[in-house]
């Protein structure tokens, strides 16, 4: 019976994984233990869906990745700066093992995003967390508090001083509103603020790369396995 693509509807080598005409993923067939074997004692194929993720697996290699990432990538880690890098880095390696060693053929490239998002999330929370417990122990464990605060003082006065000559160069500064804005950002609440919506931006931020990392993983994992035509 000849195999044909299920959007283009061109016919498809059996050993290929995609379809030659138009690029289409095709699904994968592999024999399993466990299935029903015919009379003349052939194993009959399994069809696995590529698009698929068998997430009891891919948890596991998201979070073996995703955790030494996430330490990484902390606000008070040296190498947080290569967040984007350890990031992709951990959702191409969660990819790339999961196929490996859960033996599917391959995932298409949206299923390895999936993978990569989850190794991300793993990844961001756990920098998260480690971000906001550092901070916390310096502050309340360590009584270091009037260190964060002069230092998070030094930051709103370099923000404020270039914001004052970006607003002189426009010609239309306010100095009241200046003024009323740094004694927002030096309040509690301001200082809380805007450290949990940085926290949360660099949290959107490695979700992006890991996302990116594991997709790209899945394609060039993919077009190793597509035979020469």
């Amino acid at each position: 019976m000849e195999i044909t693509c299920q959007r283009c509807h061109q016919p498809i080598p059996e050993e290929s994984c995609y379809c030659p005409s138009c690029g289409l993923p095709q699904l994968v067939y592999t024999a399993e233990e466990g299935t029903a074997t015919p009379p003349n004692g052939t194993r009959m194929p399994v069809v696995r869906d590529a698009s698929s993720v068998d997430w009891k697996v891919a948890l596991k290699y998201a979070a073996i990745f995703g955790i030494p990432a996430g330490i990484l990538c902390n606000g008070y880690s040296p190498l947080g700066l290569l967040g984007f890098f350890w990031m992709s880095a951990a959702g191409a390696w969660a990819v790339s093992v999961y196929v490996r060693r859960g033996h599917p053929a391959w995932v298409t490239t949206g299923a390895g995003a999936r993978i990569g998002l989850v190794t991300g999330i793993l990844a961001a929370w756990l920098a998260f967390a480690v971000s906001g417990g550092a901070l916390y122990t310096q502050r309340y464990v360590l009584h270091h508090g009037a260190a964060v605060d002069a230092e998070w003082s030094h930051r709103v006065d370099m923000t404020q001083e270039m914001t004052a000559q970006l607003v002189s160069q426009m010609g239309s500064g306010d100095q009241s509103q200046l003024d009323a804005q740094k004694k927002w950002m030096l309040s509690p609440w301001g200082h809380a603020g805007i450290e949990t919506f940085g926290f949360v931006f660099n949290g959107m931020f490695l979700l992006f790369f890991a996302t990116i990392g594991g997709a790209i993983s899945a394609r060039l994992m993919a077009r190793r396995r597509r035979p020469e035509i």
